[in-house]
């Protein structure tokens, strides 16, 4: 047989060989860094028998495939040192992910203590180098073992599998995991790993089930890229919006008003309403109109949009269809309100398009094992939009949306932060949309074009559009790693049906229009918790929610202090003064830590419209001119500018 190598040379063999055989021939030392194979582009593991020519790709850590199949292996060792010290624990899930791996077991919680304990007997698993052994068993076999194993998770995984599934099991010593692999051939080639941390985590992601106890982990080939990365999560573990938005007073939760319900403290507050104000004058100057709408409707409205049959349980119901009269729902979202708006005149292709924006209030009945800071929360507010066209405008309205979109990025300085998706359906389970098939693949074909017209970089995903039209969604990952959709552009040629919507056309006739839903920032409250992340707390100069303090130097400056205060805030600069007695170090260093941009000191020296400037970008600049200083933070205003840090906080 002949394999052709990933360099394009090729090898023969007079008999079948294992994909590990296979390495071991080209190198051993190929063989030793092996994580699991690619045949003809689909990923193998290394005990895969080769028996005719294929194109073979040796796979190892360096590789996105190898490197799962590497900490999937070490997710096992960590599931078999459960076992060790937690006999009575049961095993559900163990797969890695881009960040490192993760399993979950029913059993208490661990303490970081207890993870302490796992690692060191972990290590013990792995000095042993246990051989990991792949075998198959049929479905009357796995379901016995598995009970006689007393692991009723993995039974419940057995007998949800399609009934011609192969049902594998990979064992290391007495330890057995039901798994389809790929894994390292040891476990002695595990190097170098780290338990992160536990937390709590529903069985099968659903509220419904059990809450399991998750255990993160990572695992590297060498310690010291295991070192960078433990350095670089304590690096993001100080721009956490969670942890950081609370350290800095922009937001907060508490208990008895619920998850999942945010509450702005003034600070953050302030962020939110300078985006917002500067996102409607922003949306009007491109030519939307501003509607206002009600933050709830009899049910009546979402059985016409198809929200109650596709998104009912995603909605917050208020009342009972059984025994009320009459049922409401807070809205999900605002779009078939503003058709009503649309509706309420006969509209002329002459008309059209009408873009329709409103800073809308949200409710989301969101999982609680979902819900995480700012990010995912259950009340939320959007800036969203609406553009009602004629079919032979869609494409271009769809672009001004893309650049809308792109432009507050940029602005914000996130743009390269992002990657771009066309969501698409699933017509495999065609009974989640409304429209048909031919409608569907057009539309999607529409959007590709724009993209690709636009020399925009983007990916597909099946299933991931909402149930009336396929969409772009804008991506973007916290410090953690997790994605998100940050902003959303969906093309919409069949809900107008269903609302009767129309426009007359040159010819007299009644035509139904195109809809485009979209937001231009995304919701608020996941943005600013982006913005946190982003600038860790130190915001352009244009977001900040106090963009300059006067500090005097002591009690006897602080009428002058004031005096700059007032003419700072009549040029419309968020100016407080610390009029404490303290000494000017310590107040310097306390509106460091809150992260105001700009600090003017005033004493003896600054009289007559001077004052000393220090900033977080340049540090100390010396005496100003008053005048001179607000002309620069006005100009720095205005234009949004994102200006780089120069200094080091100490220096500053």
């Amino acid at each position: 047989m002949k394999i052709i190598l990933k360099d394009g040379s090729v090898k023969e063999f007079a008999s079948a060989m294992s994909v590990i055989d296979i390495a071991a021939d080209i190198s051993e030392g190929l063989a030793r860094m092996a994580c699991a194979g690619e045949v003809n582009g689909k990923v193998v593991d290394l005990r895969t028998v080769v028996d005719g020519d294929v194109e073979l790709n040796i796979l190892t850590f360096n590789d996105d495939a190898g490197k799962a199949a590497y900490r999937h292996t070490t997710s096992h060792v960590l599931a078999e040192a459960v076992k060790h010290l937690y006999p009575n624990a049961k095993l559900a899930i163990g797969p890695s992910i881009d960040t490192g791996f993760y399993y979950d077991f029913e059993c208490d919680p661990f303490s970081r203590e207890d993870l302490d304990k796992l690692e060191a007997e972990m290590k013990k698993i792995i000095k042993n180098g246990e051989k990991l052994e792949r075998f198959t068993l049929s479905r009357a076999e796995a379901v016995k073992l598995m009970e006689d194993r007393g692991e009723p998770y993995k039974v419940e995984l057995i007998n949800d599998l399609p009934e011609d599934a192969e049902l594998s099991f990979y064992s290391q010593g007495e330890f057995v995991d039901l798994c389809a692999g790929p894994h390292l051939m040891s476990t002695k080639n595990i190097k170098a790993f780290k338990l992160i941390s536990s937390s709590g985590a529903y069985w099968r992601g659903s509220e419904k089930n059990k809450m399991l106890t998750r255990v993160y982990g990572t695992a590297y080939t060498k310690n010291a890229d295991l070192d960078e990365y433990l350095a670089y999560l304590e690096e993001i573990k100080k721009r956490d919006h969670n942890k950081l938005g609370r350290e800095m007073e922009l937001f907060t939760t508490v208990d008895v008003i619920g998850q999942g319900l945010p509450l702005l403290m003034p600070k953050g507050t302030k962020i939110v309403q300078t985006m917002q104000r500067w996102i409607e004058d922003l949306e009007e100057s491109r030519g939307y109109v501003r509607t206002k709408t009600p933050l709830m409707a009899k049910s009546d409205l979402y059985k016409i949009s198809g929200h109650w049959d596709h998104y009912k349980e995603g909605m917050f119901v208020l009342g009972d269809e059984e025994k009320d009269k009459e049922v409401f729902a807070l809205r999900p979202m605002t779009c078939p309100f503003q058709y009503y708006v649309y509706k309420q005149s006969q509209k002329s292709y002459r008309d059209l398009p009408l873009r329709y924006g409103e800073t809308s209030t949200l409710f989301r009945n969101e999982d609680s094992g979902e819900m995480h800071g700012l990010t995912r929360v259950r009340q939320f507010t959007i800036s969203e939009g609406h553009l009602i066209v004629r079919p032979d405008q869609m494409a271009e309205e769809f672009k001004g949306c893309l650049d809308l979109a792109s432009y507050c990025l940029r602005t914000l300085g996130l743009e390269g932060d992002v990657t771009y998706r066309l969501s698409k359906w699933d017509p495999n389970n065609k009974e989640k949309y409304v429209g048909s098939e031919e409608v569907w693949e057009e539309s999607q074909g529409h959007i590709r074009s724009v993209l690709q017209e636009l020399n925009i970089p983007f990916f597909e995903a099946e299933g991931e559009a909402a149930f009336y039209g396929p969409k772009v969604d804008i991506q973007a990952k916290n410090v953690y790693g997790k994605e998100d959709t940050m902003i959303t552009i969906q093309w919409d040629a069949v809900i107008a049906e269903q609302f009767d919507m129309s426009f007359i056309d040159q010819n007299g006739d009644k035509i139904r229009p195109y809809i485009i839903h979209r937001t231009s920032i995304g919701c608020y409250e996941r943005t600013l918790a982006w913005l946190i992340e982003k600038y860790a707390g130190q915001f352009p100069t244009w977001l900040c929610p106090e963009q300059v303090r006067v500090l005097p130097i002591s009690e006897k400056y602080n009428d002058y202090a004031q005096a700059v205060e007032a003419t700072l805030k009549e040029n419309g600069i968020l100016t407080t003064v610390d009029e404490r007695a303290e000494k000017i170090g310590y107040k310097i260093r306390e509106a460091r830590k809150a992260r105001v941009p700009y600090l003017l000191v005033v004493g003896q020296k600054e009289t007559d419209g001077l004052v000393s400037v220090r900033s977080r970008y340049k540090g100390d600049e010396g005496q100003k001119l008053l005048r001179d200083f607000i002309d620069d933070i006005s100009k720095e205003i205005r234009s949004k500018e994102i200006r780089k840090i120069e200094v080091e906080e100490d220096q500053q």
